[in-house]
């Protein structure tokens, strides 16, 4: 096998991490140093990488390899295929601009605390990832999977001085282990039908493929799998944990978490309910479909009631995994009926805006880590103005929140309108309540796209526009190099992925047609790159270079028109709707941003609002206290009776201690009889 094709430099890729994680035990007295080399190293790992998964791609080629270590009779089987090459380049792209972004970012972590626990376990976490893509068996995956938990967990919790930041490590990795009991359990229904329950020859996903389970336990192993790749995605109603860990790590690695660990998930479903167990009947993808619709429009929603910007992403990733998990779902279905194309199309979707959302939402978590390194604060409540402080911080933001909110030209938008076309094409499904059941999907997803909007334009508004609302505690500065370096290459990749859909489309068709045996590029791009069209040009078509040029034009002839003029421009106070002396505090802010929306869907959450009135001094004009809380609603249908009940018992069973050495070996002695009785 030569060194250059795509397995051997996925896995060196993979060599270099771990070997920096080890290197850096070395240079823990040498901080500035071990950050240098850890990330420059990383940087290069994750070029590998990509490239690695691009050919891969490209070349719709698979790779195998048999690693001697593991259990004796129990190698590790690794392989590279297009469907893992895609998620390699995704992973190693957004790993890139982490990488590069980290250098200043990690720096100004230095003053506060020592970066080796950090730098250790971002290269297990990112190996781990990768690790789980080239894995090929259940033994192997298993082990990868949890060296990207642990080491994610870890990271959660690296200023664990928080008590906030020590609960949110414990929820997520709580949930991350219920989620990997699921999928060990459905590894283990497959791995027994392919090769009988005596042995572990069954554990390779190769002899998985070939298991006859029949349709129950096929059902169940499906859906324990799903639920188990689901509970690390953040799929409603098992997103708990996410919008508590994301913003307790540090911003690279919440970058990290929501781009590429989310999209480990989806991988997961991809490969083991649509590639190793296969789409049996169409009810499977309406379940699928119906949870996806569920966890976007909830998502969203959860987003719009925030206050904390990394709480905002951080729902807004459980908004887009729902969007892609619609994607799967309509492939599924499509696929139970034979309708190969459209079955590509809607899986195409599903891949481009995994990609895009890597890219932007990375984006995102890396100028909300640049607001946050500035002005050391996360609360939208107390910013403001940030357009003048950091101008490149606050642009590179706005593109982010552009293709997040799926606006043409960007690569959120492409996305999510192949979706739209995948719902459209419907009535050709020989199934009515199928037929009954997309238009409302497409109408679901609609109003999401719309919600999505509003969400972002209450979060750059508030955060970069107005005047600052809290005065700020320490200098406002700009951005290191690195960080505007690495989002600026997330911006011009968000652009690239608008732009230019039918080149990446192209590249993408080999990973719908190893899945689900059809493929849309030759239809695609009938009309050449400028123009999209998925699955023939009368049914829908889209040039987003034409509508570039359209925009660049009227903004164009706009310039011209109002700054043409030799007369220089007029600058005053900004207008104060007739009132003088206006202040920070009247302006609106987040919480009266989403009021209407607070009133309209707040039977979905438990809101807790209170106004206190209150004199400083008798005659004087009263003090007015406003207080509001919002929490998840499903906390406490799904997650608190469980914590309460295990609460209970561990109060209970902790009488059983007495600190009295005798009656310690009294229970001993019970326990010795017991066991000779029953025997």
């Amino acid at each position: 096998m030569p060194f250059f094709s795509p397995l051997p430099l996925a896995f060196s890729s993979i060599v270099i991490f771990l070997m920096m994680a080890g290197l850096a035990l070395l240079l823990q007295n040498r901080q500035t140093f071990l950050v240098n080399m850890a990330f420059f190293l990383s940087t290069v790992s994750c070029g590998i990488g990509l490239y690695a998964g691009f050919e891969a791609v490209a070349s719709g080629s698979m790779q195998t390899m048999i690693m001697p270590i593991g259990l004796p009779d129990l190698p590790f089987y690794i392989r590279v295929d297009a469907l893992s090459g895609f998620f390699l380049s995704l992973a190693s792209l957004t790993g890139l601009m982490v990488s590069i972004y980290s250098f200043d970012y990690v720096k100004g972590i230095l003053s506060a605390r020592k970066a080796t626990k950090l730098v250790v376990f971002y290269c297990l976490f990112m190996a781990g990832m990768l690790l789980v893509l080239i894995s090929d068996d259940a033994y192997f995956f298993m082990s990868s999977w949890e060296l990207m938990a642990l080491s994610s967990f870890f990271l959660v919790s690296f200023e664990d001085e928080s008590a906030e930041n020590r609960r949110a490590a414990f929820l997520y990795i709580l949930i991350a282990h219920i989620g990997a009991v699921m999928i060990l359990l459905s590894f283990g229904i497959l791995a027994g039908f392919a090769a009988g329950f005596e042995n572990f020859m069954g554990y390779r996903f190769s002899a998985m493929r070939s298991a006859e389970p029949g349709m129950l336990w096929a059902s169940i192993a499906f859906f324990l799998a799903f639920f188990g790749f689901a509970s690390k995605a953040g799929v409603v109603p098992l997103h708990v944990w996410l919008p508590e860990a994301h913003p307790a790590a540090p911003s690279n690695i919440s970058a990290l978490m929501s781009a590429v660990m989310l999209k480990i998930a989806i991988y997961g479903i991809l490969r083991v309910c649509m590639d190793i167990i296969g789409v049996q009947v169409w009810w499977w993808g309406g379940v699928v479909l119906v949870i996806g619709l569920i966890t976007a429009v909830m998502g969203i929603l959860y987003a719009l009631m925030q206050v904390d910007i990394k709480r905002v992403l951080a729902y807004s990733s459980v908004e887009h995994v729902g969007i892609i998990t619609v994607g799967i779902g309509l492939s599924m279905i499509f696929t139970s009926f034979e309708l190969r194309m459209l079955a590509a199309l809607a899986l195409t979707a599903a891949l481009y805006h995994c990609l895009s959302h890597s890219v932007f939402k990375s984006l995102l978590f890396m100028a909300a880590g640049s607001v946050l390194h500035s002005t050391g604060e996360r609360n939208m409540e107390r910013l403001g103005g940030l357009i003048h402080k950091l101008p490149w911080t606050s642009a590179l933001f706005l593109v982010g929140a552009l293709s997040i909110a799926a606006m043409p030209l960007f690569g959120g938008f492409v996305s999510e309108w192949l979706t739209f076309q995948a719902f459209l094409l419907s009535p050709v499904l020989p199934n009515a309540l199928l037929k009954i059941l997309f238009p409302l999907g497409a109408a679901l997803l609609a109003l999401t796209a719309a919600l999505s909007a509003r969400c972002f334009v209450k979060v750059f508004a508030v955060t970069f526009l107005g005047q600052r609302r809290a005065v700020p505690t320490t200098e406002t500065h700009e951005a290191g190099m690195s960080m505007r370096l690495a989002m600026s290459i997330a911006a011009i990749s968000s652009l690239a992925l608008g732009l230019f859909p039918s080149f990446v489309i192209d590249w993408i068709d080999t990973v719908p047609q190893s899945l689900v045996k059809g493929r849309i590029a030759s239809s695609a791009g009938a009309f050449g790159w400028m123009w999209l069209t998925p699955i023939s040009a009368e049914r829908a078509s889209y040039s987003a270079p034409i509508v570039f040029i359209g925009i660049f034009a009227a903004v164009a002839v706009a310039w011209l028109a109002f700054h043409g003029k030799k007369a220089a421009t007029r600058r005053s106070a900004t207008w104060d709707c007739g009132f003088e002396k206006m202040t920070p505090r009247m302006q609106y802010n987040s919480t009266s941003f989403a009021m209407p929306l607070r009133r309209i869907f707040g039977f979905l959450f438990v809101v807790s609002e209170s106004v206190r009135t209150s004199h400083a001094q008798p005659g004087s004009a009263p003090r007015i206290r406003y207080s509001l809380r919002i929490e998840d609603r499903l906390w406490y249908v799904f997650y608190k009776p469980f914590s309460d009940a295990a609460y209970y018992l561990a109060k209970q069973a902790n009488r059983l201690q007495h600190g009295r050495m005798q009656i310690y070996l009294l229970y001993s002695f019970i326990t010795l009889i017991t066991l000779l009785v029953f025997a």
